[in-house]
């Protein structure tokens, strides 16, 4: 349930028109797998903070960098 929400969200921010809320859209979603995975990672198993965790904060920092660029 969780990942169909996530890639609805994902989905949605690919499709949006805007450019600029399409990346804060996506910006919040991946914020979102990120925490997921870091709390994956202190509570479950720690492969969960690379496997999950550690892809979403790069794509955080990489959409952080175009808003930025943007702004």
């Amino acid at each position: 349930l969780y990942n169909g929400f996530i890639a609805a969200g994902i989905i949605w921010g690919v499709l949006y028109p805007d450019s600029d809320i399409s990346l804060e859209i996506l910006l919040f979603f991946t914020v979102c797998v990120s925490v997921a995975g870091i709390y994956g990672g202190l509570t479950a198993k720690r492969s969960i903070l690379y496997i999950q965790g550690l892809p979403a904060l790069i794509a955080v920092a990489l959409l952080s960098q175009t808003i930025f660029q943007i702004i």
